[in-house]
């Protein structure tokens, strides 16, 4: 660490560096109390709403699925493999190896850009899931979870 001479470093607490006192207002918190639900970002309720749908569709599938984890990503990557269209990917499974387990990859930007309520991102998510886990298993979408298709 590069100092100026007769510059102390700045203190640190046990979490890490103090945050400044500016302006003698005293140290800053958050806006939004932990007990409330806007404490929470779309971020964490994105995971969230990932996690209860593919836990979900694990137990229909418990030892088929035993050994599946569900990522999330904010978006997918700009440049698509060749065998891949040039469009808006939502999600991606990924076949398991002796090193990896199966993946499926749930682009969040992109799914959340196409929903205007709660339920609908909700639906899109189990019907994306649905997909991306039919694919791997090599059945239908509608087979891996009826509930998401049914309109």
């Amino acid at each position: 660490m590069d100092l100026e001479p007769g510059r102390a470093p700045a203190p640190r607490g046990p979490l890490g560096p103090r945050r400044r006192d500016r302006r003698g207002r005293g140290r800053r918190w958050d806006l939004i109390p932990p007990h409330l639900p806007g404490h929470r970002t779309r971020r964490e309720r994105f995971d969230d709403l990932v996690a209860d749908a593919g836990a979900a569709l694990t137990e229909r599938f418990p030892r088929r699925l035993a050994h599946l984890q569900v990522l999330v990503e904010e978006v997918p990557s700009a440049d698509p493999a060749p065998w891949e269209e040039a469009q808006v990917v939502l999600g991606r499974a990924v076949p398991g190896t002796r090193e990896h387990p199966p993946r499926v990859v749930v682009y969040r930007r992109p799914l959340e850009t196409r929903c205007v309520t709660a339920t609908e991102l909700e639906m899109l998510v189990r019907q994306v899931l649905s997909e991306q886990i039919g694919s791997l298993l090599s059945i239908a979408p509608e087979d891996v979870d009826p509930e998401a298709w049914d309109l």
